[in-house]
């Protein structure tokens, strides 16, 4: 039988969590440190692909845990975010900076101006400022990070995490120009900057325009303007039933901060089936925790105003009917189920809003007028102007944001040198494949059967009455080393010279589900049979 030749690209597919990852973290890397008690090291391999380790190690999606090897040999993958977050806790201060760059730095005589203060524009920032870049920010609020700062509420992400991971980038030289609202881009364009990156995320929450949604406007609420009204203490109170429509991440953060400022009857109303939300399955844990039901399927009729007085809602019940892999939600014929509400939160998507940008610009807007962007540099039809995060594509997370906003930086330094844009790294360059000498394989190999650890959480009675006060408390030290010995450690080198192989075994320990054989070579069909996982699919 010939041997496999396969581009080297392909290799790197097989670390399944740091392919999964967008921003491509090296997580076995990061997670074989902190079992080290390496948390310095540790959080520097995540800085450097993801940017905000101390943020995402509490709010990412997490979508490297669904890739874990570990989910298919037992029920749950290893907690990578929550190890994330271990190392940003755990961190020396003073060892972070001597591994951060740090300005001035010498200048390469070119500007770019960053439109928006959210993490693609930081991300976008800390690449291009090492280079030699002038960096001028311009954002409306009164501080850096978009909506990490204003739409995630401080019992996930406490403040102090936020301010000293955007102050890590800030501290680069950035000229910030805070409290600044940029009403027109072609003012931008017409200065002096080589190039341009719009990062404003999707600043605008969807409405619901049924029958009262005037007369109740008072008490009818958009949730990410009402979060950040929070954020920012212009809001303390809330009435005390409170209705939640929407099944997505931010309506687990209306619902929970909600709770925490007088709401005693909280309800999430969705017209999706539970196991359908967009919301990720540990925000409805947390939300269902605090005593906030979900109820599905149930689609809002209108708002019950009397006298001028919201007094709750009505719905529809409906049930999913699933023809062509397309799901349709079909009545029940029940009579329509009334809600009781003080205040309604909307919290049902989130779309992109450019008043700002001119159309004479000869940038191209698609059918939902959104800017026409390159997938791949991230380029808008105006040479110099580029796009990132939510307002490149529509909303997705911050860890896509990071991303993308990577790529963009590397369209911008190509731009503004003058070379093509097409001829780039590939988007999975810094995936790199561990390689471990016999020793140090025959220490780390052996692979755990502990199952998940829960994360520890704070006093429900507590953070119920403080909107401040941090829910998930992290797993300590100690805990942390058993969670991180679960890793499968599937990033060692995988790729071996056949000439050089010692036959040690090292792969077919690593191997969770032991279809790696050695054995005579032979003929195909003779060779499929005598495997310890028979390959008989010819």
């Amino acid at each position: 039988m010939q041997p496999t030749h396969t581009d080297p690209e392909y290799y790197h597919k097989v670390v399944d969590c740091q392919w999964a990852c967008p921003a491509h973290t090296p997580v076995p890397e990061y997670i074989r440190l902190i079992a080290a008690d390496k948390y310095t090291e540790a959080y520097i391999v995540n800085w450097e692909s993801n940017v905000f380790p101390g943020v995402l190690g509490r709010t990412c999606d997490r979508p490297c845990e669904p890739a874990c090897r570990r989910g298919r040999v037992e029920d749950e993958p290893v907690a990578i975010c929550r190890l994330k977050r271990v190392a940003a806790d755990n961190k020396e201060r003073e060892g972070v900076l001597n591994y951060i760059p740090a300005g001035p730095f010498p200048s390469n005589g070119k500007k770019v101006a960053l439109i928006g203060g959210g993490p693609a524009s930081l991300a976008v920032a800390r690449d291009l400022a090492p280079m030699g870049y002038e960096i001028h920010l311009f954002d409306e609020q009164p501080a850096g990070g978009g909506m990490m700062r204003t739409q995630i509420p401080s019992f996930r992400l406490p403040n102090a995490v936020l301010e000293e991971e955007v102050g890590y980038i800030l501290n680069m030289g950035i000229h910030t120009q805070f409290n600044t609202y940029v009403k027109s881009l072609r003012e931008v364009a017409e200065k002096d900057y080589d190039a341009i990156f719009v990062g404003t995320g999707a600043p605008r929450g969807r409405d619901l325009n049924v029958p009262g949604r005037q007369e109740a406007a008072a008490n009818i609420h958009i949730g990410i303007e009402w979060l950040q009204s929070v954020a920012f203490e212009h809001t303390a109170h809330i009435g005390k039933r409170v209705i939640v429509l929407g099944g997505g991440n931010t309506a687990m953060d209306c619902c929970r901060t909600s709770r925490r400022l007088g709401g005693d009857s909280v309800k999430v109303v969705v017209r999706s089936p539970f196991a359908e939300m967009k919301a990720s399955p540990w925000e409805k844990e947390d939300a269902m925790h605090e005593d906030i039901p979900i109820i599905d399927n149930h689609v809002p009729v209108s708002f019950v105003v009397e006298d001028g007085i919201l007094k709750g809602m009505m719905f529809e019940k409906v049930h999913p009917v699933y023809e062509n892999g397309k799901r349709k939600l079909l009545p029940t014929g029940e009579p329509h189920v009334f809600i009781e509400a003080d205040d309604v939160l909307i919290a049902i998507g989130q779309e992109n809003s450019f008043p700002w940008i001119e159309r004479d610009l000869g940038m191209e807007f698609d059918e939902w007028d959104m800017p026409v962007v390159d997938p791949l540099t991230y380029q808008s039809t105006v040479p110099k102007i580029f796009f990132g995060g939510d307002a490149a594509f529509g909303p997705k997370n911050i860890i896509t944001a990071v991303a993308q906003a990577h790529q963009a930086a590397i369209s911008i330094d190509l731009f503004c040198q003058g070379k093509s844009l097409i001829d780039r790294p590939h988007p999975a360059s810094n995936l790199i494949s561990a390689k471990m000498g016999i020793h140090e394989w025959s220490y780390d190999s052996v692979v755990t059967v502990d199952k998940r650890f829960s994360v520890p959480q704070a006093d429900k009675n507590l953070t119920l009455k403080d909107r401040k006060l941090e829910v998930e408390l992290g797993f300590d030290c100690k805990t942390a080393f058993k969670e991180a010995e679960r890793c499968l450690n599937c990033d060692v080198q995988t790729v071996f010279n056949a000439k050089r192989c010692i036959e040690c075994d090292a792969c077919m320990d690593i191997c969770p589900t032991a279809c790696i054989t050695f054995t005579a070579n032979g003929e195909e069909p003779d060779l499929r049979s005598r495997l310890k996982a028979p390959a008989n699919n010819l």
